[in-house]
């Protein structure tokens, strides 16, 4: 069992895998180090990157969340104004703060290698670090796999096809390895999905822990869309993609539905709520693409999806209070752990089906639940919400997290929409697939794609859009 709030972690853009795991990798290496009694003979630091790591490294700042991680930076608390003066400098220098006291050699040339010939048997997101003497001697070197979602395994302590569990399922009153043993839990004791996890999490925190928690969660994913309305320009990376968000803020906030009618008919454009959708998700992506904060939710190029559906339930329901954001959050873990357990969040992996399809199907959910869905229903939501993003590749152009990336998350939201009120306003909770099933299949599909279509920039759009 993980938490929800391992699911839900505050970190920087633009990818969970790519920049948030590589980072803490970084830093728990150079914290191992540091406490070894060879730390005061650190002469040089080098850093290895493989499979998808390395063929989408540049674009999505892996190359500056290492180096950031090791100088003992943490993704939740890194200033993101910060990292490229910070990476320019040690690059110029050649030279890396060391334990807070002095600084040693670090070529990056020389000691950030991008091996995009080899991936390593365990996962396609590996690194390998060093650390050597004056004279060249190895120090320590370990191995380490970000693994989705901004989970990182050592390989010296865990195997790197999961992630390692905070402590034995026998620990938690309500541990569930299904779909299926969700529900049942929920039927003999009936509780809500989101008190099943709530229950759980009660073993490793306070309720006054968990509400302020969620509450950060919640801000951090709000911030993230407001400072997405209020910036515009050019998105780095060299495609030219221009920020959109703003204009549309712009555009929403001048027509006449801004007040919220108390009726759809009373709309003169119905889809207009649809558009605020499609603008919270724009804003939270390019938010991310930028390097900006953001929550993985349950991964950084998955970012949107969430936070916009969320978004669309405080704007336009009535009944929309903390309490039901809460809900919305716990719900929607619930069934990203599903996914975490029995297939994977990493696109490295799994294509964009692990990403943005994982995101719907837990948006979908939460949103079923603050609808007052039973948990059937809940799991017919999240069930509708993968079925439809199944075999969905993850192919960024050049690497970026952006095209299709952003839009992607727009589509994410509004089918987790479409998701809940399917199963809710006009379903009973009985379906003909299950949750369980669908997981599943996508699981399978992930291991039947071509590896080009899994976050290496060498399929799909990747290759048939020119890059100028």
């Amino acid at each position: 069992m993980i938490s929800l709030f391992e699911l839900f972690k505050i970190g920087i853009g633009p990818s969970s895998s790519h920049t948030v795991g590589p980072m803490l990798a970084a830093c728990q290496f150079v914290t191992r180090l540091a406490q070894s009694t060879t730390a005061a003979n650190v002469h040089r630091l080098s850093v290895e990157l493989f499979g998808s790591l390395a063929l989408t490294g540049l674009g999505h700042r892996t190359d500056r969340a290492v180096v950031l991680g090791l100088c003992g930076e943490q993704p939740r608390t890194i200033d993101p104004q910060s990292i490229d003066a910070r990476f320019a400098h040690i690059e110029q220098s050649q030279r890396l703060p060391w334990l807070g006291q002095f600084e040693i050699d670090f070529n990056l040339q020389r000691d950030l290698i991008f091996n995009r010939q080899t991936f390593l048997p365990q996962h396609p997101n590996g690194l390998r670090f060093a650390a050597y003497d004056a004279g060249g001697n190895v120090l320590l070197e370990r191995e380490y796999f970000s693994i989705g979602g901004g989970f990182v395994v050592d390989s010296a302590e865990s195997p790197p096809a999961q992630t390692p569990p905070i402590a034995s399922e026998d620990a938690f009153p309500f541990s569930f390895t299904s779909a299926d043993e969700l529900l049942q839990i929920c039927k003999t004791h009936q509780l809500s999905i989101a008190q099943v996890v709530e229950r759980n999490e009660l073993t490793r925190r306070t309720a006054a822990q968990i509400t302020q928690e969620l509450d950060e969660i919640w801000k951090a994913m709000k911030e993230s869309i407001t400072l997405g309305c209020q910036t515009s320009g050019i998105l780095p990376g060299g495609l030219g993609i221009r920020r959109r968000a703003p204009e549309i803020f712009a555009k929403l906030s001048r027509s006449p539905n801004t007040a919220v009618p108390a009726t759809l008919a009373a709309a003169s454009d119905p889809l207009e709520r649809m558009d605020w959708v499609t603008l919270f998700a724009l804003a939270v992506n390019e938010q991310n693409a930028a390097g900006g904060r953001v929550v993985t939710a349950p991964t950084n190029g998955a970012a949107g999806v969430i936070p916009a559906v969320i978004g669309y339930y405080e704007k336009f329901s009535p009944q929309a209070d903390r309490d039901g954001i809460h809900n919305f959050l716990k719900t929607s873990a619930a069934i990203g752990m599903l996914y975490k357990r029995n297939a994977s969040l990493s696109a490295a992996e799994m294509g964009c089906q692990g990403e943005v399809g994982v995101a719907c199907s837990m948006a979908a959910a939460g949103l079923a639940a603050v609808m007052g869905g039973t948990p059937s229903q809940i799991e017919n939501a999240a069930e509708i919400g993968m079925e439809h993003n199944l075999g969905l590749t993850c192919d960024p152009i050049a690497g970026l997290v952006q095209v299709p990336c952003i839009e992607r998350n727009t589509m994410g939201a509004v089918k987790a929409i479409n998701a809940a009120r399917l199963a809710v306003l006009y379903g009973d909770g009985t379906h003909r697939v299950s949750l369980d099933r669908v997981i599943e299949t996508m699981r399978q599909t992930g291991l039947d794609m071509q590896s080009k279509y899994k976050e290496t920039s060498l399929g799909g759009l990747a290759v048939n859009v020119t890059n100028c």
